[in-house]
């Protein structure tokens, strides 16, 4: 059967579940990918409440929607990172606390690990995943100057292993996967990295990805090599469409300092189906690797309304998945042997 359709609700966190529950019903997915901020997944009330899980499902059936992963970017990308003002808008007060660097990076990390445990005890027993960021303590040296070397790049990947090692090993405590979506300013932004990720924590079963080809697509990265090289840790799938080779020629794939939705961009998040990747080729790769888990819409476009561009996505996606054949199709022409 085709993969369920299911919505991530971080875009939508300015409304309560219980607003956009029926909503994203009525567009036609059939179920969610809950963000852990707004009130869609509150990770300490999971924990700590003991109706809090029954109620959160209860909504859930009443609008006849499922839920396969919660997800936590936010909180993940404070682990890894170099610390700034700009955290403090995206974290929860508990982990910002005083801004020290080296405080919030760890007050991130006890919160990712007890994301885990929500998350099993949001899940019982059904397969459970935690998608998110690291964050990077390298991010800033992307573009090599001053001369970088390899070895102040290890020492990135080293920093990464030391502060995921033990959470990866609290999710696997709790029997509960991580994916990564990979993304500029995390310590994999594209398939390089992201092997060498994989390395850095010695192939660690918990450690995957939450697949999105549009943070690949414009950086030249083939986004459907991606799922064959990873194959089995692939373990979410976001579904969200780019363009690029866009803009008035003044902004490069850098981004140039300029806000999502400006003309002059290169590149830009656009609903699906309106943009520049091959979802056939997407599509196919899952196939290939034997993906069977949900297609979440991440939906973005700065230039059209969320409401209609969520709606139109549901259909798009629906339109584009099929379920695998049993068979080779020219296995009808062969004959039995006598």
């Amino acid at each position: 059967m085709p993969r369920p359709v299911t919505l991530f609700t971080g875009q939508w966190a300015d409304l309560p579940l219980s607003e956009l529950a029926p909503l994203v019903k009525k567009m036609g997915y059939d179920g969610v990918e809950l963000a852990c901020w707004g009130d869609h997944f509150d990770v300490d009330a999971a924990l700590n409440d003991k109706k809090y899980v029954g109620e959160k499902w209860k909504l859930l059936d009443k609008h006849g929607l499922k839920c396969f992963a919660v997800s936590a970017h936010l909180v993940g990308q404070a682990v890894c990172d170099n610390i700034d003002e700009r955290h403090k808008s995206i974290l929860p007060a508990d982990v910002w606390g005083d801004g020290k660097a080296e405080g919030v990076r760890q007050r991130a990390a006890q919160k990712i690990i007890d994301t885990a445990k929500a998350a099993r005890a949001f899940f019982g027993d059904r397969p459970a995943v935690v998608n998110g960021f690291t964050g990077s303590s390298v991010w800033h040296s992307v573009y090599p100057f001053p001369p970088t070397s390899q070895e102040y790049w290890e020492a990135g990947f080293k920093d990464f292993a030391k502060r995921w090692t033990p959470i990866l090993d609290a999710f696997d405590k709790a029997k509960v996967d991580f994916a990564l979506e990979v993304h500029p300013g995390e310590i994999a932004f594209d398939t390089a990295s992201a092997e060498r990720a994989v390395d850095a924590v010695k192939g660690h079963d918990r450690f995957g990805f939450n697949y999105d080809p549009s943070h690949l697509a414009y950086q030249g990265v083939d986004y459907a090599k991606f799922i064959r090289t990873f194959g089995k840790r692939i373990h979410h799938v976001h579904m969200k469409d780019v363009w690029w080779g866009h803009g008035d020629g003044t902004v490069g794939v850098f981004g140039g300092h300029t806000n999502f939705g400006d003309g002059r961009r290169y590149w830009d998040f656009r609903s699906l189906g309106r943009g520049d990747v091959k979802f056939e080729d997407v599509i196919a790769a899952l196939n290939d690797v034997g993906y069977g888990g949900p297609l979440s819409v991440e939906w973005e476009d700065s230039r059209m309304d969320r409401v209609h561009g969520a709606t139109e996505a549901v259909g798009f996606v629906r339109r584009l998945d099929f379920a695998t054949s049993g068979a080779a199709f020219d296995a009808a022409f062969a004959r039995k042997k006598k």
